[in-house]
């Protein structure tokens, strides 16, 4: 094998400007309507291509064996499903925190996905490669749709979403949240009373922003409900996805820093501004 030479990719964060649970299907999956938004928060990617077909991941998470992570599974769908005899030796820079309801791991996969689509020359079409995403994780294919979006159905069903410019504060509180006990804290409650379906937006798509989970994961992770307590005091701070990250919009990056530095030394804070568009392109 020839020396290698690694190309970098990002791979940018989401957040859930409002994240509505509309109903639930017979096979338990729960219905969204959620705005997806990519900010400049991001992981990078190291990736170079090898000769002799072998997926390499330099440096495996501790506790995740190279085989399950979703980068290394996404290079081996992608593999498999264009035919492609080449491989690649990987090396992911984490800087988005996980279990933060921020996408790292699903945008990750998708950053290699779109990379070695074009390294690789396979020349898959974005359509197609969302299909392969989606077998990887359910935020797989935003990340590869490349533009924010409104998701609905299961969060499959993707349209372009046009958003102004804007800067977040994003807190990261000292716990890791599990997606599938939220939803299933939020079944529960709706079985009580406690917690009730969202309706669906209007035809404009214009909705107050809120996130149904929030409440859940506010009070079984006190740590969540003391960040948005905190941010409160600056604005209307929301969490995004299934938790436990909180962040707060602000119009310019001034009002943002200023948010930042009065944080900083009680908790993990970032400053980030909002994107156009995913930074990679599918190669096409």
């Amino acid at each position: 094998m020839q020396a290698q030479t690694f190309h970098t990719f990002p791979a940018p964060a989401k957040l859930n400007l409002t994240l509505l649970i509309t109903g639930k299907r017979s096979d338990g999956y729960h219905l969204l309507d959620t705005d997806f938004r990519f900010i400049d928060l991001c992981d990078t990617i190291d990736i170079a291509v090898r000769d002799d077909g072998v997926i390499e991941l330099l440096n495996p998470m501790p506790d995740v064996p190279a085989d399950s992570d979703l980068t290394v599974r996404a290079a081996r769908l992608l593999q498999q499903a264009s035919g492609s005899t080449l491989g690649a030796t990987l090396r992911v820079h984490k800087r988005i925190p996980m279990g933060g309801g921020l996408g790292g791991g699903s945008s990750d996969a998708a950053t290699v996905l779109l990379a070695l689509n074009r390294l690789w020359g396979c020349g898959l079409s974005r359509e197609a490669l969302m299909q392969l995403g989606v077998q990887l994780g359910a935020d797989v294919p935003v990340f590869i749709f490349g533009k924010n979006a409104r998701a609905t159905g299961i969060g499959e069903q993707l349209t372009e979403l046009a958003l102004p410019d804007a800067w977040y504060v994003v807190c990261k509180p000292p716990v890791h949240v599990a997606t599938g006990p939220v939803f299933q804290e939020f079944s529960q409650r709706l079985l009580t009373g406690k917690a009730s379906f969202s309706i669906m937006r209007s035809l404009s798509g214009a909705t107050q922003k809120q996130n149904d989970l929030q409440p859940v994961v506010a009070e079984i992770y006190p740590a969540v409900k003391q960040v948005l307590n905190r941010l409160s005091e600056y604005g209307s701070p929301l969490m995004t996805g299934s938790g436990a990250c909180v962040f707060l919009e602000l119009a310019n990056e001034d009002q943002a820093n200023k948010v930042f530095h009065s944080l900083s030394g009680e908790m993990t804070v970032y400053v980030a501004k909002g994107l156009k568009a995913h930074p990679v392109s599918d190669g096409e």
